[in-house]
């Protein structure tokens, strides 16, 4: 009997190697295959096995039962499972945008899928500075598609309710409840923030009663409003890119929530980059010419995406109240300020929560970090709190203008 039948066990990089060959029919018989581990994220650990001969590779993708990030954080392997599922749903809904999927092994917690170690993360790549004009275009119709279609606008109401059991994700959606709508709210002891932004977390957000009150409302939102399957983390670290392709990855976060939540975190996460260009790019036609790139993406995904939405569902609704006259304006409305808010959740737990993103931890002159930080804030902040007020792209890019102009 082979070790990988008898029960789960974390993998090292023999092991790997050994179920690769022993496992998977993927390989050649004479193939010669090496393995490396290159998991640099919260979760889990990601096996590359590669065969010399032919360059043929493979991803294997194991869930631990404990976060990486923290053992604090205790949680199922069965999110390789929910993984699994929805990566291939998703290559049913966008073809092309997501890797595919080539076996899930429900006792080792495991998902063997397309390698694309072609691509680049999009967060290193921004970070250097690199421009991707097809980025908007690729991304909106993953988006559009995987919460349009899957939400009841357009599905069978019994069959979503299906799925909704299928992908209940309750050790994930904790983590998102504490790590984005709580603890960044408050002086928690998990917090990770440095000294001057501290200071200017407990004025303007921590002693903010107002504040509060409407981050208490969102995270009942997002606790209770079965929308759409949302990849449920989807920022530039999640999303591999090339000149051409656009992928996402990583969706083990996935469960049926507020639609804007998937728009509005790539927003937050497009800005974490556009303060980074703030921050370190010295040359200043170069820094200029950078931040344009990167307002007009930042429009462009908005925007782009309203386009879709309202092509897809005139193409593709079956709901008849949804033909209702102004129910299509309501529903994209309540999604707009879901997306605001969202962002805005997003900008300030990345600066003052665990989870930090290197766009910003990278910038290496703190006074330029600490102002970075404190326009993130500041334009999360206004995000929250006035989130009725962003119906196109350029909302979105005037505030955190605004917040750079003013802040020194």
């Amino acid at each position: 009997m082979s070790i990988f039948t008898e029960g789960y066990f974390t993998m090292n990089e023999i092991q790997a190697l050994d179920y690769a060959t022993s496992v998977l029919n993927y390989f050649d018989l004479d193939a010669d295959l090496s393995c490396k581990e290159i998991g640099d994220g919260n979760l889990n650990y990601v096996f590359r096995i590669i065969d010399s001969k032919s360059e043929k590779s493979i991803i294997i993708k194991q869930a631990g039962p404990f976060a990486r990030i923290s053992d604090e954080f205790n949680v199922s392997p069965d999110r390789n499972r929910i993984e699994s599922d929805i990566l291939k749903l998703q290559y049913t809904l966008a073809e092309g945008f997501v890797p595919k999927v080539y076996n899930y092994d429900s006792i080792m917690n495991c998902t063997a899928m397309e390698d694309l170690s072609d691509h680049v993360i999009m967060r290193q790549a921004l970070i250097d500075h690199k421009k991707f004009p097809l980025f908007a275009d690729h991304i909106t119709t993953f988006i559009v598609n995987t919460l349009l279609l899957t939400s009841d606008v357009v599905m069978n109401h019994k069959d979503k309710k299906e799925l909704i059991k299928n992908f209940i994700n309750p050790d994930l959606c904790e983590i998102t409840e504490d790590l984005v709508y709580t603890e960044p709210f408050y002086d928690c002891t998990r917090n990770d923030v440095i000294d001057t932004t501290r200071e200017f977390a407990q004025k303007e957000l921590w002693g903010d009663e107002k504040l509060l009150l409407e981050t208490a409302k969102l995270k009942f939102e997002f606790m209770t409003n079965a929308q759409s399957l949302i990849h449920g983390d989807l920022h530039t670290g999640s999303i591999f890119v090339k000149e051409n392709p656009t992928k996402v990855i990583d969706p083990e976060f996935a469960f049926y929530g507020p639609a804007g939540y998937d728009l509005g975190n790539l927003i937050g996460n497009l800005i974490f980059a556009y303060e980074n260009a703030e921050a370190t790019i010295d040359d200043l036609y170069e820094k200029k010419e950078y931040k344009e790139w990167l307002e007009e993406t930042i429009v462009q995904v908005v925007d782009l995406f309203i386009f879709k939405f309202n092509a897809l569902w005139i193409e593709r609704v079956t709901e008849e109240t949804a033909n209702y006259k102004g129910f299509k304006e309501y529903y994209i409305g309540n999604i707009l300020k879901d997306t605001a808010a969202i962002t805005g959740c997003e900008l300030c737990r990345r600066i003052i929560g665990l989870a930090h993103v290197k766009d910003i931890t990278s910038i290496n002159n703190i006074e330029k970090r600490a102002r970075a930080e404190k326009i993130c804030l500041s334009s999360g902040k206004k995000f929250i709190m006035s989130r009725e007020i962003f119906k196109t792209g350029a909302d979105f890019i005037k505030i955190v203008k605004e917040f750079e102009n003013n802040i020194n």
